[in-house]
């Protein structure tokens, strides 16, 4: 039987620090905006799961990819969704906690050294090695959002999951860095602005979206994660309780919503209707007989076999659960990723869709659903806002790339003197 996730899986390394009061996040995506606003307890324990109490979503309009394409229309999406939670959660809310999704997402593998001297690994040994990492592979290019501690070793010893207060000479630590292109960040946080907020950290959507729907057997036995977005589709793969890679390809649900728009000649939100109503990603013995109403210019109803739309939807899954196959098996970790697949997003409810990615990539599959959320309103309680609800468990840990937020945040000259205080 699967296990619930631990508490403090994604963030052994150090003690779990949960928000007090309003806690709001906001998941910007291709299709829609969705804000949720959680609150925590008095006591701060642990183990406590936050309660929703605000709930808003709207269109999106603006946006592609998760890249901003019209700032103006953009910010109205985005203050829709945010002023439609506060409203619900009866809070106003001035920080936020917001998902990116780019389609440029880079993740490697590093590893930093630290020099102990015989001294007991402490928790600044470990924030310097975070630090020496992201030194090492900063670009102008780039913004680092997540540098995530995969393993830890001390001189030549096996892997340690908390090294604190072990001797040594070296300190070892094998980190994941996921990084995105800084102009559309830099473009997001103009538009988050605008809208009168401030950024409290961005987190990458599929490690969002993983820490709402994994269960812990996945993550420590080995799991590739998808979330099927509107106009990405991305992926993580787990291993022994963290995130070791993680990527993007450009197909999305929109895509599938445009083939039918242009294969039946409609309006696109006619063919988003369509999709959703009579959309399967297989044939079945009676999509033959089966009929959907099409309607046309002329005002007549035109029936159509439901196999005429699987033709249509078909290829453009086979095609994107091939682009994630070739992705992963080109990042080295595939072996990794184990047997199982879980999916999540809105274009993985379209019917057939875990068969069918059973058939390509060779896993057992598994429908991601949010948890580790209470009061989470029926509307919300879907994979399409898997997401959302993950950046709110983000929210309530303590991670080691916190450190990432306050020195970005001090901008080049806080920079500077960081380093200078580590070096001298």
């Amino acid at each position: 039987m699967t296990r619930p996730m631990k508490q403090n899986q994604f963030g052994r390394h150090t003690p779990v620090s949960m928000r007090r009061g309003a806690v709001a996040a906001l998941d910007i995506g291709t299709n829609k905006v969705a804000c949720l606003i959680a609150e925590t307890g008095e006591d701060s324990t642990p183990n406590q799961i936050m309660r929703v109490t605000g709930f808003g979503h709207q269109i999106s309009a603006g946006l592609q990819a998760g890249q901003i394409t019209d700032m103006r229309a953009a910010e109205d999406s985005l203050r829709a969704a945010v002023d439609a939670a506060e409203r619900m959660a009866g809070v106003e809310v001035r920080g936020i906690i917001i998902g990116v999704s780019a389609n440029r997402i880079s993740s490697q593998i590093c590893e930093a050294h630290v020099p102990l001297h015989g001294q007991a690994v402490n928790a600044d040994h470990m924030g310097l090695a975070l630090r020496h990492a992201c030194e090492k592979f900063w670009s102008q290019d780039h913004e680092i959002l997540h540098a995530i501690p995969v393993a830890y070793y001390v001189d030549d010893s096996a892997v340690i999951s908390d090294p604190r207060g072990m001797f040594g000479q070296v300190l070892r630590v094998t980190l994941h860095l996921i990084s995105a292109p800084v102009g559309p960040i830099r473009n997001l946080l103009a538009c988050v602005e605008q809208c009168h907020l401030v950024c409290d950290k961005l987190v990458v959507t599929p490690y969002a979206s993983a820490l709402s729907t994994l269960m812990q057997d996945e993550i420590d036995l080995g799991t590739l994660h998808l979330d099927m977005g509107g106009g990405t589709t991305s992926f993580t793969i787990f291993y022994e309780g963290a995130p070791v890679h993680t990527g993007v390809v450009p197909v999305g649900g929109h895509h599938i919503t445009t083939d039918i728009a242009r294969g039946l000649n409609v309006a696109l939100p006619v063919a988003e209707r369509i999709k959703t109503l009579y959309g399967s990603a297989l044939a079945s013995s009676d999509s033959e007989r089966e009929q959907f109403e099409l309607p046309t210019h002329n005002g007549e109803a035109q029936m159509l076999p439901r196999s005429d739309l699987t033709k249509i939807i078909r290829p453009r899954l086979e095609e994107t659960f091939e682009m994630v196959e070739a992705r992963v098996a080109g990042s080295g970790m595939a072996h990794l990723a184990g047997r199982r697949v879980v999916l999540t997003g809105g274009a993985s409810q379209l019917s057939g869709v875990p068969e069918l990615a059973h058939t390509i990539l060779e896993r057992q599959p598994r429908l991601g659903f949010p948890m580790r959320l209470s009061g989470l309103p029926e509307a919300a309680a879907g994979p399409s806002f898997a997401a959302c609800a993950g950046l709110l468990n983000y929210a309530g840990r303590q991670h080691a790339d916190a450190a990432l937020v306050s020195e970005n945040a001090a901008g080049p000259i806080g920079r500077l003197a960081a380093w200078l205080r580590r070096n001298f």
